[in-house]
């Protein structure tokens, strides 16, 4: 599961390292941001940014890691029962590290990066929800509506051509769809700035998206 999603990120903080002839580790490595971790203020605070990147993302790399020796190790020693027993935590920390390396890349800072969509996502957008306030407005209630912790999507139907809106929970990554684009709603995401009220989140989160690297994964999507 891990291997398909992360075919479909293209990230290249995944790197293949040759453990053994039976089995092919994939390392990962934390992503550098592409901004600094003050870029997102007032909406997103320094301090979220670093605690965020430097320390749950970091979490989820070396977990990841972790677990896949492990597991190298346990197709070693033919282990069945071990190499059932580690998917629950490649799959929690591996989504961990695919969603977030995603999420990075569709923020920017406010005022350097489209603030709106346009030319054919946003006719996508506007064909599915009738305006992009509509779309806000529904994805902002499905991001609120998610119990306890996950995502919310904007992902790309390639049998419906359709852009729709979709959550995962935990670290789940997006595998029906093609993800363009993903908001955290773990509370480490914004706890510390906005407290438990997550709509407050959502509400502010629309100044940092970066709307041309969305409009860059909904182009590469076609």
């Amino acid at each position: 599961m891990l291997s398909i999603a992360s075919r479909a990120l293209k990230t290249s903080t995944f790197k293949p390292v040759l453990g053994s002839v039976s089995a092919i580790r994939t390392k990962v490595t934390l992503p550098d941001l592409p901004y600094s971790y003050d870029a997102l203020e007032p909406y997103i605070s320094k301090e979220i940014m670093e605690v965020h990147h430097k320390k749950h993302h970091q979490t989820y790399v070396n977990n990841y890691n972790a677990a896949e020796e492990q597991l190298e190790k346990s197709f070693q020693a033919k282990d069945l029962t071990e190499q059932l027993r580690l998917q629950n935590a490649l799959k929690f920390n591996g989504g961990g590290h695919i969603n977030h390396s995603l999420f990075w890349t569709n923020l920017g800072p406010h005022g350097k990066v489209s603030a709106k969509p346009s030319g054919a996502l946003a006719e996508a957008i506007d064909k599915e929800y009738g305006s992009f306030d509509d779309f806000v407005a529904k994805f902002n209630a499905a991001a609120v509506g998610v119990q306890g912790s996950g995502w919310a999507w904007l992902g790309f139907n390639k049998a419906t051509k359709r852009v729709e809106i979709a959550t995962t929970a935990n670290q789940d990554p997006l595998l029906h769809l093609t993800p363009l684009l993903g908001v955290d709603v773990w509370e480490h995401a914004y706890y510390l700035q906005y407290k438990n009220v997550r709509p407050d989140y959502m509400k502010a989160v629309w100044n940092v998206i970066n709307w041309d690297n969305v409009a860059e994964r909904f182009n590469k999507a076609q």
